[in-house]
């Protein structure tokens, strides 16, 4: 279900690795709520085993660099943006970047860290955001960087520096592939996958691919993979990655929460390789690479995976507690502002539907083709169920709530079956 993580975790610009041991690791930068400021000053692990993507571990701090006690030393203090990790000359090598553009790597003899004994990535440090590493079938390791064009260059054996006879310096451009930032590289059936970010839709929400038959290029844009632009109402970025993991493909990238361009979480979609070996655009979804969700044991409004209109993931204190809602739903014109769960298993057919929500207006429930299942008229400043009768619901369904009012505050619902 998505997001992947326990929701106290914003974990965005995720790279998916599966390891020697068989277990499917993300590596992100961690984003703090309240701040408006991407990435914190810490990495931390997080790794599943259970190819529905589902019973994360936390394995902890892998890497930190506060001022007092800074995992590069000679630039305390300062955050840390998108990583990756691989694995090679069996070491874990985790590579970093951030403020002034540094790029450095680190070591750790555990997948999880703690990395230790940082230093800089000659040519690259200092010259861009967004390391990427991959290493080929031959034990060849590749690094990529850059932010508007990608740069890239064959690696040294020891893993922390390049072959500056072996630089490409515009491997993607943001003028023929829409190159943003954020690239990160795979291999299947012997082509190589760039995902990256894409601002050719007008803002960075897309993920996107280009192929090639050499790890450094030329690379030929093949489309979009994903966009999370109905994520939030102030979104501006994505950034991921693809990994194979148990015989399934999967897009790994972020949505943004609280009204806001940070507040980012992981989340993961499968993904399909057509016989010529593109990639289908796919959707955000609530369940992610778990089964259609049961309609009857109740879902937080605020798994949302699309919104429009003013509506947006807050985290709010309810008896005492930090929970999450929806806020600001409605505004006066439904049909700008909706929530949309996909996809729910309603089995053979829902009979009524209950909400948990606040404020004044009407809220009427739809399913695909815009078919209207139910509405149901509220006006109450608490909290307060109110149940409402409901057709058309038989089946895996994707469905939008639609509010009309103002300042309408939304936190659960759930569906009881006919009869």
């Amino acid at each position: 279900m998505n997001p992947l993580l326990d929701r106290k975790f914003f974990v965005p610009d995720a790279e998916a690795r599966v390891m020697p041991d068989g277990r499917l690791y993300i590596y992100g930068s961690l984003d703090t709520l309240g701040n408006p400021n991407y990435c914190s000053r810490e990495y931390r692990v997080f790794s599943c085993g259970n190819e529905n993507l589902e019973d994360w571990t936390d394995h902890g701090v892998s890497f930190s660099n506060h001022a007092d006690n800074p995992g590069i030393p000679w630039l305390p203090d300062k955050a840390l943006y998108a990583p990756d990790a691989v694995y090679a000359n069996g070491k874990y090598y985790l590579y970093a970047c951030g403020p002034r553009r540094f790029e450095i790597t680190a070591e750790s003899d555990t997948p999880w860290g703690p990395f230790i004994n940082a230093s800089p990535i000659h040519i690259a440090d200092g010259d861009g955001i967004d390391p990427a590493v991959f290493v080929d079938d031959d034990g060849c390791a590749y690094y990529f960087w850059g932010q508007f064009h990608l740069k890239g260059a064959r690696m040294n054996p020891d893993m922390r520096g390049i072959d500056p006879a072996t630089l490409k310096t515009a491997i993607l451009t943001e003028q023929e592939h829409g190159f943003h930032e954020g690239g990160s590289i795979r291999k299947r059936n012997g082509k190589y996958y760039m995902v990256y970010t894409d601002i050719s839709r007008g803002k960075a929400t897309c993920l996107s691919y280009a192929v090639s038959d050499s790890p450094l290029g030329p690379y030929q844009k093949r489309g979009v993979i994903i966009d999370n632009f109905y994520c939030d109402p102030s979104t501006w970025n994505n950034h991921g990655s693809i990994e194979n993991f148990r015989g399934r493909w999967f897009v790994f990238y972020h949505r943004s929460t609280q009204n806001s361009v940070s507040s980012r979480r992981v989340c993961a979609e499968p993904i399909f390789f057509n016989a010529d070996g593109t990639i289908n655009e796919v959707e955000m979804t609530v369940n992610g690479a778990s089964p259609p969700i049961d309609a009857y044991q109740g879902l937080d409004a605020s798994l949302a995976c699309r919104m429009k209109g003013n509506l947006y993931i807050k985290t709010v204190m309810c008896d005492g507690e930090a929970a999450e809602t929806l806020v600001n739903c409605g505004g006066g014109n439904w049909t700008q502002d909706w929530a949309e769960y996909k996809y729910l298993n309603f089995s053979t057919g829902a009979a009524s539907c209950r909400i948990d929500i606040r404020g004044k207006g009407k809220v009427t429930l739809m399913t695909e083709g815009w078919i209207t299942c139910g509405v149901c008229e509220i006006g109450c400043e608490d909290f307060h169920g109110y149940t409402f009768p409901v057709s058309g619901l038989a089946g895996v369904k994707p469905i939008w709530f639609l509010f009309d009012g103002r300042e309408i505050e939304f936190k659960r619902l759930v569906f009881t079956p006919a009869p």
